[in-house]
């Protein structure tokens, strides 16, 4: 079905690029590791290809020479440099694929060679406007501009997409943008990096900033312990890092030592931090990274209450391929007790990788509830009509993933299940793409959802990262629904007892994220209003946002003239926080 998207143009170019000196295959095989769903089809192109070629003859180096005195013909008007813009008419972006202002060569970290040729950012433009228009979920709202009033392909970039916005007013489209292809195969291909095994979580960072702990991960330098206690404790504040002073140091010099300290390039760095803990006075501690992965599975633990055993679980990333290994033992691990219930904690979880997600959703609701059940379907734009646009596979609906899919379980292994009829979730604005996908989900085959905490981050929305001419766009190309066809949720899952008048509501409790208790303690503000719920069916009293609250903190804006800003912490890889699409065919 992929010929029937391509428009076949018997130039030279157009030949080697479908032929593929890079080609067509490589390129769909790329296309599969990427996140793509679908398998190759490659064979009917080259069939359709080489009959084309054949009808059009062999070679003309024996045809006969034209007589001496024929005139040659009168000269011509040499052709426009590069293609024309008509409102409103696309050509297939085949046409423009791989035609480059400044052509790559050699290969790429993969081995692959470039598939690049001489063009224009011209025609770059022009294969972003067509690319747009034949995969944004959006594209009947994208303003036609043309490709050669731009001179900067990711400026134009950045105009191809909708300006309509949600019913809370923030932009319809948040999630548009493209970075350097060597980035993003680095990262994809990426080895532990430098790290302490903590997440950090910013009020400010001009002054006066304020930088404290959200969580560390176990087996990290951050949770060693010295002296009983770890080195980095959930909620503490970071004073000082290597004798400069982080809460009000000014100039450039100082910022890019506290940079350094926060965010180390290599394992093996050692830094000093002064640190205040919750209601104790700094402390110095000394850190040294190591080469870390963030760990999917934070924490497991079975909770006992007079009606029952409730299994709580801690993930905060669904990306890493060992994530479908830990998520499965942490899933058997609360089987065997018999949990009565489960508290799923996902406030810190931006997604990852969809096939993950829909496995945990069946070791949650088991076979008997999501058998024939579809996990998520893919709605594109309303011109690609039965097919996936990008990949020009059958669009065929996610069903429950009962079993492994090669990641870190094998193959077709049965997964372990819980068969629970409800679950409470942990979320915050953090809680975003396919982390959301798990409450859409088991809400569509009528599991129980029971929404603890704060509205999330209004994802339904994902994209195949793919690269022209050595930048990789980033483009909106489905909304994901589940199995009654909702997926509506751009303005996030909300508590129902909150005060927003936007959003989809769900059963539960708005509750600040409570910085001053470790995570999975039975005190921390968030578990023990998912257990109050469980008990009585209701919620705690709202307190409003605090000082220890990460929901009453707003990350400033920098503008001109004020101290030098320090570095944001990473959100997450695209790969945690897409709805990745690797693994699912």
């Amino acid at each position: 079905m992929v010929s029937a998207l391509l428009t076949i143009t018997l130039t030279a170019q157009t030949i080697t690029y479908l032929k593929g000196e890079s080609g067509f295959e490589e390129g769909c095989v790329a296309a599969m590791k990427l996140n793509h769903i679908g398998r190759c089809a490659v064979a009917p192109i080259l069939t359709v290809l080489s009959l084309l070629i054949a009808a059009c003859g062999g070679s003309s180096s024996s045809a006969p020479r034209a007589p001496a005195s024929v005139p040659a013909p009168a000269p011509t008007t040499p052709p426009p440099s590069g293609p024309t813009w008509t409102p409103g008419v696309y050509a297939s972006s085949a046409t423009f694929k791989d035609q480059c202002a400044a052509p790559r060569s050699g290969v790429d970290i993969d081995g692959n060679p470039f598939p690049d040729r001489l063009g224009s950012t011209t025609i770059e433009n022009f294969w972003l406007r067509s690319w747009t228009n034949e995969t944004y979920l959006w594209n009947d709202e994208v303003t036609d501009r043309n490709p050669a009033d731009f001179n900067d392909r990711v400026a134009y970039f950045e105009l191809l997409k909708t300006e309509q916005t949600t019913a809370s007013g923030k932009p319809k489209d948040d999630f548009h943008f493209s970075e350097p292809t060597a980035d993003f195969l680095a990262r994809r291909n990426s080895a532990p990096a430098a790290d302490y095994g903590a997440r950090y979580i910013v009020a400010s960072t001009t002054v006066p900033r304020d930088y404290r702990i959200a969580y560390t991960d176990p087996g990290t330098p951050a949770s060693t312990e010295v002296a009983g206690l770890a080195n980095f404790v959930r909620g503490a504040r970071i004073l000082e890092i290597d004798g400069v002073d982080l809460v009000n140091a000014t100039s450039a010099a100082e910022v890019e030592i506290l940079n350094d300290g926060l965010f180390p390039r290599t394992a093996g760095e050692m830094h000093s931090f002064v640190v205040e803990d919750p209601g104790a006075a700094p402390r110095t501690v000394v850190l040294t990274s190591a080469n870390l992965s963030r760990k999917p599975v934070n924490m497991t633990k079975v909770i006992t209450t007079p009606s029952g055993p409730v299994g709580y679980v801690l993930i905060n990333t669904l990306s890493p391929f060992a994530s479908e290994m830990e998520i499965a033992d942490a899933i058997e691990s609360l089987d065997t007790p018999g949990v009565s219930d489960l508290i799923l904690d996902l406030r810190y979880n931006g997604g990852g990788l969809l096939a993950v997600a829909s496995q945990l959703g069946f070791m949650i609701a088991g076979s008997s509830q999501t058998s024939g059940k579809t996990y998520e379907a893919l709605r594109f734009n309303a011109d690609a009509g039965a097919f996936n646009p990008v990949t020009g596979a059958p669009n065929t609906p996610l069903p429950f993933i009962d079993t492994g899919v090669g990641f870190s379980v094998p193959d077709g292994d049965p997964l372990p299940s819980l068969d629970l009829g409800r679950v409470f979730i942990l979320a915050t604005e953090n809680t975003c793409s396919a982390s959301e996908s798990i409450v859409n989900s088991l809400r569509g085959i009528d599991v129980e959802v029971i929404l603890i905490g704060s509205a999330t981050c209004g994802k339904p929305f994902g994209f195949f990262p793919q690269d022209n001419c050595g930048e990789t766009y980033y483009t909106i190309q489905f909304q994901g629904v589940n199995d009654k066809g909702f997926g509506d949720y751009a303005d996030g899952f909300h508590p129902a007892n909150t005060s927003a008048s936007f959003g989809v509501f769900v059963p539960g409790c708005a509750v600040d994220d409570d910085l001053v208790t470790e995570l999975g303690d039975e005190t921390e503000a968030m578990l023990a209003a998912a257990l109050q719920y469980r008990d009585s069916g209701t919620c705690p009293t709202p307190t409003g946002p605090s000082a220890s609250s990460s929901s009453g903190i707003t990350v400033s804006s920098v503008s001109a003239g004020t101290t030098p800003a320090m570095r944001m912490p990473s959100s997450g890889d695209i790969f945690e926080t897409n709805r990745d699409m690797t693994g699912i065919e």
